[in-house]
């Protein structure tokens, strides 16, 4: 490696962190507002009905999720709608990073647990989401689009 492969890497995790930590931010002051949907059918809903207000779309699977067809084909109807209404996308690994983030409490009795698989932060026109968090996430979104990768992908660490 050279010098400026390693100081490239350390950037990008730098900058990957930065995003991780921003994106746990938002979806915590989203959900606070009450501008978060939950769940891929949820989520699907609400974009029909409104797309105009949906700011983010994540994406979220982890290993296990890879071979699931029908979740595969969910998430590539999502991002083309996404890609057609300027709604950006980030995908990201850390289903239960998810969960701990958004206060999901395990199950105790059988119900179902939430579907984590999409998120839709959305940013009302009456009452607009005002956070630094919500910027960062779109800077680096319209920053990966930029250099061809249009849908940016994160890791969020368990902690």
């Amino acid at each position: 490696m050279t010098l400026e492969e390693v100081v490239g890497c350390n950037i990008t995790d730098k900058k990957m962190d930065t995003v991780s930590q921003a994106l746990e931010e938002l979806l915590v002051a989203a959900q606070r507002q009450d501008c978060l949907t939950v769940g891929v059918y949820e989520s699907a809903k609400l974009m029909n009905v409104d797309p105009d207000c949906v700011v983010l779309c994540v994406l979220a699977t982890d290993e296990e999720d890879q071979d699931d067809i029908a979740l595969q084909i969910h998430f590539t109807l999502l991002q083309a709608f996404c890609c057609d209404n300027d709604i950006n996308i980030l995908r990201v690994s850390g289903l239960r990073r998810l969960a701990q983030v958004l206060d999901e409490p395990t199950t105790v009795d059988n119900s179902e647990p939430r579907d984590f698989h999409c998120i839709i932060v959305t940013n009302p026109q009456c009452q607009p989401l005002k956070c630094q968090a919500l910027k960062d996430v779109g800077n680096y979104c319209e920053e990966s689009r930029c250099k061809n990768q249009w849908i940016p992908y994160l890791s969020l660490q368990e902690r």
